[in-house]
């Protein structure tokens, strides 16, 4: 049902990346009375509004009939605080999105894996001929999927995004995995958690890590589950086998996927479920997770130099997704396994990794600000200054067998643009060795 009426209304949009733009154009079309505001100092639109920028505006945003507010822009802000406080309604993209909404959607979040899951599901559902759309946290931001005809729209969502939404009513919804990310922002881990839980508000179906506690909806019945651990119910793995197994029988060969590492098995059971539920069959389901290469930036094997394997794993950002990919991959490596980490740790307790880096790392190598947290935490850790200095310590120390694995547990922008960039400097300066 319809909530929100935007025509003629009032409505502040807060940061113009590329969510508050669409947010802008969509509002616009529905004839409301748009006005933006931005915390950068100089910035041309090309959407004809009154823009403010700089420091927000209290006043502006209080009078307004509606505030929405990009997912980049922190809910805490002592302006959007003081508008809260004095009645502002305050509303993110996917909540916009849900008002209007009119198409199945299936939901999945999770500090890790989630663009993997989503890539995944929209292959399989693909794969049995549906018209899928793709959005939210990827690619293209969901109010821009509004417009479009389509059998389901498959939407990552992050918790920034979930923190602004309360009406999105998925017909299936998944929370990977949870563990600490972010905290700068939402303050500590109850509440991060309390806010990706909000992904099973008023879903249909929940599909859910079994093996997860914090990621389990409490008080809810499970659709299907889906884990590493042994079940005779859902989804699991038979690690002698290398076999995805359902409800305990044998559903998919591992070994006739692209993607390699545990964790990717667990990515391939969540999508698997996800897909179940929406109603694809299991051969569309197995064709699409066979065919599904992986994408960049995501446990991608850039080069295999000196018969040395270099992987970019520049994605992983905080530290579940790294420890993710080293048990992901320790198991099939025959020799050393080399890890490049460190950046911005966002207020993350990295001494959890400690037993993993000391068990299955050789050599770790670490840069960026919080890399001497890092480097305390093992014996034999070398810290370097740039990506390149990283790459060249790590041709130094390594082996035909072994691996040399970027996996930060860190964000980048304390020394790169984004996540993406540090890959790409990463798998450049790969190439630079051979030349």
């Amino acid at each position: 049902m319809k909530i929100l009426t935007l025509a003629n209304k009032n409505i502040v949009v807060v940061g113009m990346g590329l969510t508050g733009l669409s947010c802008v154009r969509f509002l616009l079309s529905k004839d409301a009375k748009v006005s933006a505001m931005d915390s950068r100092s100089e910035l041309t639109l090309s959407l004809d509004i009154p823009l403010f920028l700089g420091e927000f505006d209290v006043h502006k945003l209080t009078q307004a009939d509606l505030v929405v507010l990009s997912p980049g822009v922190d809910l805490h802000t002592p302006a959007i605080q003081k508008a809260l406080r004095a009645g502002a309604q305050v509303i993110g993209d996917i909540e916009l999105f849900a008002q209007f909404n009119q198409c199945p959607v299936i939901a999945i979040t999770g500090s890790n894996g989630k663009s993997t899951v989503t890539h995944l599901v929209v292959d399989m559902c693909r794969a049995a001929g549906k018209k899928v759309l793709m959005g939210g946290n990827i690619g293209v931001p969901a109010l821009d999927l509004l417009e479009q005809a389509a059998d389901v729209i498959v939407l990552e969502l992050s918790s920034f995004q979930l923190e602004t939404t309360s009406s999105l009513m998925p017909l299936v919804s998944t929370v990977l995995n949870i563990t600490e990310d972010h905290l700068d922002r939402h303050g500590d881990l109850t509440t991060y958690r309390q806010i990706k839980l909000k992904a099973y508000q008023s879903c249909q179906f929940m599909v859910c890590n079994r093996d997860d506690i914090l990621s389990y909806p409490v008080n809810n019945k499970v659709t299907i589950s889906y884990g590493l651990s042994a079940s005779l119910a859902g989804f699991s793995w038979d690690s002698v086998n290398a076999y995805i197994l359902l409800d305990g029988q044998p559903f998919l060969d591992s070994k006739s996927c692209l993607l390699v590492g545990a964790h990717n098995m667990l990515n391939i059971q969540a999508a698997a479920a996800l897909a179940k539920v929406f109603g694809i069959d299991d051969d569309n389901i197995c064709q699409g997770a066979q065919k599904f290469a992986g994408l960049p930036h995501r446990c991608q094997t850039v080069s295999m130099w000196n018969e040395v394997r270099w992987i970019n794993d520049s994605k992983a950002t905080n530290i579940g997704a790294t420890l993710a990919a080293i048990n992901g991959l320790v198991s099939n490596i025959k020799g050393k396994l080399i890890l490049i980490a460190g950046g911005e740790g966002k207020d993350a307790d990295f001494s959890v990794m400690i037993e993993c880096l000391t068990q299955s790392v050789s050599v770790l190598i670490t840069l960026g600000k919080d890399g001497d947290k890092l480097a305390c935490l093992h014996p034999n850790s070398i810290k370097v200054q740039t990506i390149q200095e990283a790459v060249l310590v790590a041709a130094k120390y390594s082996e035909v067998g072994d691996v040399v694995l970027l996996s930060p547990a860190c964000a980048s922008l304390d020394m790169f643009a984004n996540y993406q960039q540090r890959g790409d400097c990463f798998a450049q300066a790969v190439k630079e060795l051979a030349a």
